[in-house]
């Protein structure tokens, strides 16, 4: 959280002396945002397959089964990044 403050902080004396130092500073503090949106998804995919290989490793019989469920799991927990990407995307054009 300090890195953000720190981030912020520095826009706001960078522009008071050059507006491009402005648009810099917004990138960079919306590269931030996103890398931290990405955290969650990682962290939820690997934990969900992890998981699924195990299920499947110890009931051969219903991998099909778990694999399909494994793949929507996938889906849904890759969409709260490709959310966390589109708000990336309205901080730095807004």
């Amino acid at each position: 959280m300090e890195a953000f403050s720190a981030i912020v902080l520095q826009a706001e004396e960078a522009s008071q002396f050059d507006p491009e130092a402005k648009n810099i500073a917004a990138a960079a503090s919306a590269g931030y945002a996103y890398g931290l949106a990405a955290i969650g998804p990682a962290l939820g995919i690997g934990f969900l397959v992890g998981k699924s290989v195990e299920a499947m490793a110890r009931q051969p019989e219903a991998a099909g089964m778990v694999r399909t469920t494994m793949f929507l799991g996938i889906a849904f927990t890759e969409a709260l990044a490709l959310i966390g990407f589109v708000v990336f995307i309205l901080l730095k054009f807004a």
